[in-house]
């Protein structure tokens, strides 16, 4: 059950990769910095694997309101967004410049906060 759950939710990181860096580089090209607009594009990260992760990762959860669900999940996922966030902040800080940076940061970022996030999700937010 949990290996499914792991490749169910890194199914869901892989979308979520994808939602943010879409909208990072949506706020790069509206004028935005690369560390306000990661954190506009890792909220709609969060929203979109939550989502994804409530549908279908976590299925099995008790039943309570989306809203309350939405909020258990939005802190959870603190965590590992400390810990995305920092990985983030090194690359695009001492990395070299480019229009590729901020992508091999939101990479690096989303791998090193998996797993904090997927303990959370399963032991916390979803938890029955």
């Amino acid at each position: 059950m949990m290996k499914s759950q792991v490749i169910r939710f890194a199914v869901a990181g892989a979308i979520g990769f994808a939602a943010d860096a879409g909208v990072l580089y949506l706020a790069l090209a509206y004028g935005f910095g690369p560390f306000v607009g990661r954190a506009v594009s890792f909220l709609t990260a969060v929203w979109v694997t939550w989502q994804i992760n409530r549908q279908y990762t976590f299925r099995d959860r008790g039943q309570r309101s989306a809203w309350a669900e939405w909020w258990r999940y939005l802190l959870s996922m603190l965590g590992g967004a400390s810990v995305n966030y920092a990985a983030y902040s090194l690359i695009v800080v001492t990395g070299p410049r480019g229009s590729l940076v901020p992508l091999l940061g939101v990479a690096c970022g989303s791998v090193a906060g998996m797993f904090v996030n997927f303990f959370a999700a399963k032991f916390w937010a979803f938890r029955k």
